[in-house]
């Protein structure tokens, strides 16, 4: 083998790895060795600091990077939520982005819920960081934004306050009981006829992918295993009361997108 190409194939290998060693460190590895450290738990302890850490959000929330991750479906997820709330009668009505994401899927949401005809957009996330860091983002859309901090296992919202909501991979980062709380909280804030929008991970039909999906949850993000078996977020929303559900996957099955939808309620006439 010739000099240039070990070299060539050895400087692949390296950067490699230390993308592999950083992902780890800013995901796992930090709460493992938070789990180490004694002291009183936090309800923010959960979250990597690749997603708490101003730095280091910064560092990864470039768009090519955020498509590498999804393999290059993104777009393709995004779109599908896009096109639903532009389809939706959003007049007067507010919508709700619970757990801020990376990439372009807020201003994009945001977007779309302004074309149909949202008087207001609401962030909700539990980190302020990420906050700032959307607030930053969405500057040019400011006057129908607001931006507060909030856990969406508990959101300080009304029941049935918002038409549509927009979880966006934020499940499979969840302990596996804040799993189920975060969806039921979704539903309650949703009034009735709106719409849920809820991309995730998702259990792919190839046999060659699902190895290779379930060794990356095994080394960076354990908990989203639960998705494919025990917390699988469609047989949990389909259990709730008045909630119909589609699903809509992409990459043989790698992703998929949830749209839940609330009954409207009927009323008795007299």
């Amino acid at each position: 083998m010739s000099s240039w190409l070990t070299h060539t194939l050895l400087s692949v290998l390296t950067v490699l790895v230390g993308t592999a060693a950083f992902f780890f460190m800013t995901t796992r590895g930090t709460l493992l060795v938070r789990g180490l450290l004694p002291g009183e738990r936090k309800p923010a302890d959960h979250v990597y600091p690749i997603y708490s850490n101003m730095h280091l959000i910064r560092l990864v929330d470039f768009q090519p990077i955020i498509a590498a991750i999804l393999l290059f479906q993104y777009d393709r997820l995004v779109s599908t939520i896009v096109d639903g709330l532009r389809s939706t009668d959003l007049r007067g009505k507010r919508t709700l982005i619970t757990s801020c994401a990376f990439g372009n899927v807020m201003p994009r949401v945001a977007l779309a819920a302004r074309d149909a005809g949202a008087n207001e957009v609401q962030v909700v996330d539990i980190i302020e960081n990420e906050l700032l860091h959307a607030r930053r983002k969405m500057q040019d859309m400011a006057q129908r934004l607001s931006f507060h901090r909030q856990d969406a296992t508990a959101l300080a919202l009304p029941d049935a306050s918002v038409h549509a909501n927009v979880l966006f991979f934020l499940l499979h980062e969840l302990p596996h009981p804040l799993k189920s709380q975060a969806l039921k909280e979704a539903c309650r804030v949703l009034a009735p006829g709106g719409k849920l929008y809820l991309a995730e991970f998702h259990r792919p039909r190839l046999r060659s992918l699902r190895a290779l999906s379930w060794t990356y949850f095994k080394v960076f993000e354990p908990l989203g295993l639960a998705l494919w078996s025990s917390h699988e977020p469609l047989a949990q929303l389909s259990a709730m009361p008045g909630i119909t559900c589609e699903r809509h996957t992409v990459f043989f099955g790698n992703f998929q997108v949830i749209v839940a939808t609330k009954a409207v309620e009927l009323t008795t006439q007299s």
